[in-house]
């Protein structure tokens, strides 16, 4: 399985990770502010179409390494943060929430859940992200960095530092969307 991000379509990235299971546990990791926080972002995920999903990013608490965040993401530094809702629910195999709601970029990301023995895949889209190339990279390397640290998490390992690996792949993504 390849552990970078396809570019499907003209602002569409999906990741597929293999996770250990079960599916109930992942999903957790999806939906519960304690476990989403560990790898993602703290907040409720209200558990219906039409519910509000709260995304409060601390990405300095995702690891214990102690890391500065790039010049260009300085206004993350103490936290980030926004508001969603859910446009689709089918637990546990099935989650969509709009993503940047109210802030002029809305896009929407897709969790699908699928068993595989004692293994979940998970597949995550993101769709209607534009075509700015930077943009891109910027959304590419995260979902990149916090789906190694879910990965690191659920395999009880002690993950990477966030802004060490995302900066990582964000010159890699960025590399990937110019043909090089």
């Amino acid at each position: 399985m390849n552990n970078y991000g396809i570019f499907t379509e003209t602002g569409t990235i999906r990741f597929e990770r293999l996770l250990p299971g079960p599916i109930e546990r992942v999903w957790a990791y999806l939906t519960e502010s304690g476990k989403k926080a560990k790898w993602l972002a703290a907040g409720v995920v209200e558990p219906r179409v039409g519910g509000k999903v709260e995304l409060r990013f601390r990405h300095d608490t995702l690891s214990p390494h102690d890391e500065q965040p790039p010049d260009k993401y300085k206004h993350m530094k103490d936290g980030t943060g926004f508001t969603g809702r859910v446009t689709r629910y089918d637990p546990p195999r099935l989650l969509s929430y709009t993503w940047g709601e109210g802030t002029g970029e809305e896009s929407e990301v897709t969790f699908e859940l699928t068993p595989e023995g004692e293994k979940v895949r998970l597949t995550l889209t993101h769709r209607r992200l534009g075509d700015d190339p930077d943009m891109l990279a910027s959304v590419a390397s995260g979902w990149h960095t916090h789906l190694g640290i879910l990965s690191a998490r659920l395999n009880d390992r002690m993950p990477r530092g966030f802004w060490s690996v995302h900066r990582e792949m964000e010159e890699k993504y960025l590399k990937i969307l110019s043909g090089f």
